[in-house]
C-alpha cells in the first residue's frame, strides 16, 4: 500500500540583518506552525540569512514532498529566478512553488490597519511604500495594491517604491508635499518586516509612516498567517 506524506510548508523570506525584522519573520512562521499543528513548517532565506532554500529542503525528513511559499509581497526576481531556480535542482523530494503573497485583500486590510494605528485621516495625503523590483511583474503587482488600497479606504493612493522602479519614494513625498501645502504626508508601509528597507521608508520625508505588516512586539496577524496557509492550499 502507498502512503500518500503531506507536504511540508516551506516559507522562505528574503532575509535580513535586522533583528527586529528576524524576530518578526520567526513570530509569522510560529503562528503559521501553530495553525497547522499537523503540517512539517520551515523556514528559509533568499538573501543575507540562512539556511537558503536548497539547504531549507535537504533539511527537511527524507522524500518529504514540500510547497514553498514565497513570504514575499510580489513575485519579481527572488520567485521567477532564485526560487524557481532551486526548486527545478531539486531531485529528493517534489517541491512546488506557490504563489507570493500578494497582491490580497488581506493584505489591503492589514494596511487599513496600520494607518488606523497610525492616525491617518481624511485630510491627509497618503501614499504606498512598495520595494520596487527590475521586474515588471512584480511592479504591477504594487500598482494593483495601490489601487485596491484606494478602492477600500476611499482615498486617493500614490506609489512610491525603494529600489528598481519610479517613482522614487522621496521623490513622490516631495510632489506631494508641493502639490498639497499644509496637509500631513502619510506612507502606507507595504513591506513584511522591518529592516532596511522601512528605514529607507522613514527616512523619506513624510510626516507620518506606519508600521510594516509584521513587527517583533505584536503577534502575527492572523490576516498574515491565512494568507501563508492560502497559498500552501494552493499549492497541494
Amino acid at each position: 500500500m502507498t502512503t500518500t506524506l503531506t507536504p511540508a510548508l516551506v516559507g522562505i523570506s528574503h532575509g535580513t540583518s535586522s533583528p527586529d525584522g528576524q524576530a518578526a519573520v520567526d513570530g509569522l512562521m510560529r503562528g503559521v506552525a501553530a495553525a497547522h499543528p499537523d503540517l512539517t513548517v520551515a523556514l528559509g532565506f533568499v538573501d543575507v540569512q540562512h539556511p537558503n532554500p536548497p539547504e531549507t529542503l535537504a533539511a527537511l525528513p527524507p522524500r518529504l514532498p514540500a510547497i514553498v511559499v514565497p513570504l514575499l509581497l510580489s513575485a519579481g526576481y527572488h520567485v521567477h529566478v532564485d526560487l524557481t531556480r532551486a526548486i527545478d535542482a531539486e531531485t529528493d523530494r517534489s517541491v512546488v512553488l506557490a504563489a507570493a503573497l500578494g497582491p490580497d485583500d488581506r493584505l489591503i486590510a492589514l494596511l487599513q490597519h496600520r494607518l488606523v494605528q497610525a492616525g491617518f485621516g481624511p485630510g491627509d495625503v497618503l501614499l504606498l511604500a512598495a520595494a520596487g523590483s527590475s521586474d515588471a511583474r512584480a511592479v504591477a503587482d504594487c500598482r494593483v495594491v495601490a489601487e485596491r488600497l484606494a478602492s477600500a479606504s476611499g482615498h486617493d493612493v500614490a506609489l512610491g517604491f525603494l529600489s528598481a522602479a519610479e517613482p522614487r519614494l522621496a521623490d513622490a513625498v516631495a510632489a506631494a508635499r508641493a502639490a498639497s501645502p499644509g496637509r500631513r504626508i502619510v506612507v502606507s508601509s507595504y513591506l513584511l518586516a522591518p529592516g532596511y528597507f522601512q528605514s529607507l521608508v522613514e527616512k523619506a520625508g513624510a510626516d507620518v509612516v506606519t508600521s510594516p505588516l509584521l513587527t517583533p512586539d505584536e503577534v502575527a496577524p492572523k490576516l498574515l498567517i491565512d494568507v501563508v496557509s492560502s497559498r500552501y492550499r494552493e499549492g497541494l
